[in-house]
């Protein structure tokens, strides 16, 4: 048994008949996640992946490249490598099946077993599965096509050698019985377990016979054949603990503690590896979790389809730890998910952008503005409701979260981290600092407020480290404290107070730009809004710069002067005033149009999608006390410009030659409501 402060996590070994694509990126980020993890809670981690060389796909992919098996590997395997580092997977060795010490160890345990008298040869006749390189019974098979890739299986006899796995039924299931985390999701866990209690586990076919296949190991006992390529690859798991580590490695770290998989290979791993090892009289790995597969836009992800999802391509487009962070978020770890660039944005522009992002430049925004840049001192406790909350949505970003990744339920870990994110954004709108910052009396209340929002910053960059290494980094060096991940964080260091004031902030480019996309995929461009009439007032915005009206043109000069008789305004009919469309909409995010004093860009959500809006507001309000407001928007104007920028809708708000207020909606309204 291994030693209790290790932590020994494997993806699967990836076949190298194509490249990469999502499903092994997904594994592998999910993978990573946990090995930072546990390094940064002080374990020593061993985290290792690597690539499936052997069997008849490589073969047969060599082949159709018109090139032999291990050129093809070596062609393929740096996509892969490549691929960790684009991705920045912090793997601590690689393996290759195609690796002398590899083949060298598999034929010991190969020879092994035959010295037992576990392996024996026999004659089989059966239906083969290509693409699953395993054989059938006949009561498997359905209108000729394999149970599990639904391809046509072929039907072979010839002599084998076959692994006696049959004899360890009865002591997988009650192992499975006693040892509920062995294999997760639960019910993973129960299919397997209904499997081995339903029906009779047979003998393994554990070779190929050279005249079929040539491209594997070479039986040890028996030239002619080689080695069935799932006993070869399981292997992979002990093997690289011998020679890709210094001596003493498998005592160090097995049995592992998590072997990822998908799905599809779950029975390969609960059931052949774990009687592989019975026999060999070696500890099963403590978990064996298999998570699901990913669709795309709700189809099966196919060649043939043309719906692969490259890893590379999301990388380059959305960036690495949007991507990283999208795949554990969106879809509960163990359960199928699809992929949709729609629904990778809308969490790009909602939760990293307008969140995490936007949290983090109005923070050091206001440091830089109304503290000199610099972190306050720490002021004496404030005791309201609001703090209470920052308090405990720090405390649980660590101690739920923690739970959750342990258990593998990533996306739930991050919602629990994001929950630290809205209640800094709520404290920042609660205290309001940019209204206090303009009371020397409120100095002290302000450096208060401004430390807990720094503070807020540094427990999220710690939080979020093992789902974006990068991006945590880039948070501390903005609050000037380099906090340096490469080794393990306290206890004492994940606790609220431990940002040093006097620290001066250097606040740098968006951690998120917003994404732009083309109308028809996530329509988030703006729509003309130069600010609107509301119960008959008016005032006035910049002048568009398309042929648009504007709808609250200033009064002439000469009305401004008359009696105080006002003008009866024109009438309209009801079915005129059908054609607008109010809606409530939630203020995302805010800032200053340049050279203009009175535009602010705003950018909100109004349910379905996400606008830009260029209001005439800037005299009243600051940016920053508007995020979060829920406000009232004319919602179908046409598109037009104000000083250059698009704009998308109007802002409704009451007041003469001055904006005196906003239209806003007090109760908890979804963003996007009909306004009537």
């Amino acid at each position: 048994m291994h030693d209790k402060n290790t932590f020994y996590i494997t993806t699967p070994i990836y076949y190298v008949n194509d490249v990469p694509h999502i499903g092994h990126a997904y594994t592998t980020i999910a993978a990573d996640v946990l090995a930072r993890y546990w390094r940064l809670r002080g374990r020593d981690v061993l985290f290792l992946t690597g690539l499936d060389e052997h069997g008849q796909k490589v073969q047969q992919a060599a082949a159709k490249a018109g090139i032999d098996p291990q050129t093809h590997c070596d062609k393929l395997a740096p996509q892969f490598q490549q691929l960790w580092k684009r991705l920045n997977i912090s793997n601590d060795a690689f393996i290759r099946t195609t690796d002398d010490q590899h083949k060298k160890i598999v034929q010991r345990y190969l020879q092994e077993l035959f010295d037992k008298a576990l392996i024996y040869q026999d004659s089989y006749t059966g239906w083969y599965c290509t693409f699953d390189e395993r054989f059938w019974t006949e009561k498997d098979v359905a209108d000729g096509l394999c149970p599990d890739c639904k391809r046509p299986v072929e039907r072979l006899s010839e002599h084998n050698y076959f692994f006696k796995m049959g004899q360890y039924q009865d002591r997988l299931i009650e192992y499975i019985k006693s040892h509920e985390d062995f294999i997760r999701p639960e019910s993973r866990r129960n299919e397997v377990l209904g499997f081995l209690q339903t029906q009779k586990l047979g003998d393994l076919s554990i070779s190929r016979p050279k005249s079929r296949l040539s491209w594997g190991i070479e039986l040890p006992f028996d030239k002619d054949y080689v080695t069935y390529v799932w006993f070869d690859a399981l292997v992979n798991y002990l093997s690289a603990l011998e020679y890709k580590l210094p001596s003493h490695s498998v005592d160090r770290y097995w049995p592992a503690s998590v072997h990822l998989v998908g799905k599809d290979i779950l029975t390969t791993h609960a059931v052949y590896w774990s009687t592989m090892l019975m026999a060999l009289n070696l500890p099963l790995p403590e978990t064996i979790f298999a998570h699901g597969w990913w669709t795309v836009d709700g189809e099966k992800m196919s060649k043939s389809r043309g719906n692969v999802v490259d890893p590379y391509a999301m990388a380059d487009k959305y960036g690495v730890y949007a991507f990283r962070y999208f795949l554990l978020r969106e879809v509960p770890f163990g359960q199928d998910g699809d992929f949709s660039e729609t629904a990778l944005v809308a969490r790009i522009n909602s939760d990293l952008a307008n969140g995490l992002g936007n949290l983090l430049s109005r923070t050091l925004t206001l440091i830089e503005r109304s503290a000199a840049g610099v972190v306050p001192d720490i002021p004496a406790t404030l005791d309201t409701d609001i703090e209470e909350k920052l308090t405990v949505a720090g405390l649980e970003a660590f101690s739920l979260a923690d739970s959750d990744i342990e258990k593998m339920a990533f996306s739930r870990a991050l919602e629990q981290v994001w929950q630290l994110v809205r209640a800094a954004d709520l404290y920042l709108e609660a205290h309001a600092p940019w209204a206090l910052a303009k009371d020397p009396s409120k100095k002290t209340l302000l450096d208060r407020v401004l430390y807990r929002a720094a503070d807020s910053l540094r427990l999220l960059a710690i939080a979020i480290y093992p789902f974006m290494p990068s991006t945590a980094e880039a948070i501390s060096r903005q609050l000037g404290i380099n906090l340096d991940f490469s080794t393990p964080i306290s206890f004492e260091d994940r606790q609220w107070y431990r940002l040093p004031s006097g620290t001066k902030v250097h606040k740098a480019e968006a951690l998120f730009p917003r994404i732009q996309t083309q109308a028809g995929v996530l329509p988030i461009t703006g729509h003309a809004a130069n600010l609107s009439v509301s119960q008959g007032a008016k005032t006035v915005s910049d002048t568009p710069t398309s042929s648009q009206p504007t709808t609250a043109a200033p009064a002439p000069a000469a009305a401004a002067d008359q009696a105080s008789t006002p003008a009866v305004p024109a009438q309209i009919t009801i079915d005129e005033f059908m054609k607008i469309q109010l809606k409530t909409a939630k203020v995302l995010s805010a800032e200053r149009v340049p050279k203009s004093e009175k535009l602010l860009k705003l950018q909100v959500s109004i349910g379905t999608e996400q606008r830009q809006i260029v209001a005439g507001i800037g005299k009243k309000y600051e940016p920053e006390s508007l995020i979060g407001k829920t406000i009232i928007i004319v919602a179908n104007l046409k598109p037009a410009k104000l000083m250059g920028i698009e704009s998308q809708g109007m802002v409704l708000a009451a007041g003469d030659s001055e904006v005196r207020g906003l239209a806003t909606i007090l109760e908890e309204i979804d963003p996007g409501t009909k306004v009537k």
